[in-house]
């Protein structure tokens, strides 16, 4: 592993924006911090890890990400207790992850120290940007991307990694509509459906915006070579409570991302002695469930949007619409203890937080 300096080289912002944010109408990843933390690689090591103001980078117009579309990115948050301390949820799991999709797109393994202790000190230089209350975070987004110049279809011999930050408030305001797809796939077998890779979601645009027409917020993937297995809800894993028993598609496949927030639902549930499956769900199968009202609660997952009430489940021309969530019992209970945990108010039996 490459070693850094215990305080990276900082050069600060000559004119903060901080003042001129109006804290109390943010909008998810429209207002970004002061700062940022890049780390380039070259000749085969990470080096020239800074942190520097958040301003325009250049790239060559050959650089392989434009071309070849090697980029991979990660999403965790921040947010404050009522000590005022800065705490972060399990951002070792996005480390996991981050070099998990790395490895997939061939890419370079980043060193802990860069993404961990790089992000914590990005955060404390940008302290001030981490919003208090309730709903709101200050939204962390590591990435990197290949910026060699040259059009050679290989795997690039440089690469930039950098993370922004962005206070933000709910990703959705309630309970969503989602259309069961049938004819388009997010991602294919042997692809790259597991990896947080930018081409996943460029992928994603055009159906979803397809629903979007329809009236549906977003979409419930299936699997691509049948369309008869649920996998992901948008941008998020996806999870139903049937008769009591929690319900959601297994991440062995390699199409579905291993969402941080969905290990913790699944920790959440057996350690309350609730029955969990993690498995194949046939459309099929949730069809029925909805039809006999079995279907108690639908929900997506995620960092940005926490959990998300899914009211109504469109397939074909059949639309299923679902109780009121606020009803809920344990999609509310398992949001309310994440944030409750989150912001230093339930005791972190499972060591899932850092302070900063």
């Amino acid at each position: 592993m490459q070693e850094l300096k215990t305080i990276l080289p900082v050069e600060r912002t000559a004119h903060s924006r901080l003042s001129t944010i109006d804290f109390e109408n943010l909008k998810f990843g429209q207002v970004f911090s002061d700062h940022l933390l890049i780390a380039e690689y070259t000749n085969g090591k990470w080096g020239n890890a800074r942190l520097a103001p958040f301003a325009q980078i250049s790239f060559s117009p050959a650089a392989s990400v434009f071309h070849y579309g090697q980029a991979i990115f990660e999403g965790l948050k921040a947010h404050r207790n009522e000590q005022g301390e800065v705490l972060l949820f399990r951002p070792i799991k996005n480390f996991e992850r981050i070099n998990a999709s790395a490895t997939r797109m061939c890419m370079p393994q980043i060193p802990q120290d860069i993404f961990m202790d790089g992000i914590k000190e990005l955060i404390q230089l940008d302290k001030g940007w981490v919003p208090n209350g309730e709903g709101k975070s200050l939204y962390i987004r590591p990435f990197m991307i290949a910026d060699e110049a040259s059009l050679g279809v290989k795997a690039s011999n440089s690469y930039k990694f950098i993370v922004i930050t962005s206070p933000t408030s709910n990703y959705y305001a309630g309970a969503i509509s989602v259309k069961i797809e049938d004819d388009f796939s997010r991602a294919a077998s042997g692809g790259i459906g597991a990896a947080k890779a930018a081409a996943n979601y460029a992928a994603s645009l055009y159906p979803a915006q397809n629903a979007q027409k329809q009236g549906y917020n977003q979409l419930i993937w299936t699997d691509a070579s049948e369309h008869k297995y649920i996998e992901e809800s948008g941008t998020m894993n996806i999870m139903f409570m049937v008769n009591g028993k929690l319900i959601t598609p297994s991440v062995v496949s390699d199409t579905i991302l291993k969402g941080v927030t969905r290990d913790s639902i699944i920790q959440l549930a057996r350690k309350w002695n609730i029955e969990v499956e993690e498995r194949k769900i046939p459309v099929a199968e949730l069809i029925d469930a909805l039809h006999k009202g079995e279907v108690e609660e639908a929900f997506g997952m995620g960092t940005a949007a926490t959990i998300v009430p899914i009211h109504t489940i469109g397939h074909k021309n059949e639309k299923y619409t679902l109780t009121d969530a606020s009803n809920w019992t344990f999609s509310n209970r398992a949001k309310e203890y994440l944030e409750g945990l989150k912001r230093g108010h339930i005791e972190d039996e499972f060591n899932w937080i850092e302070k900063v």
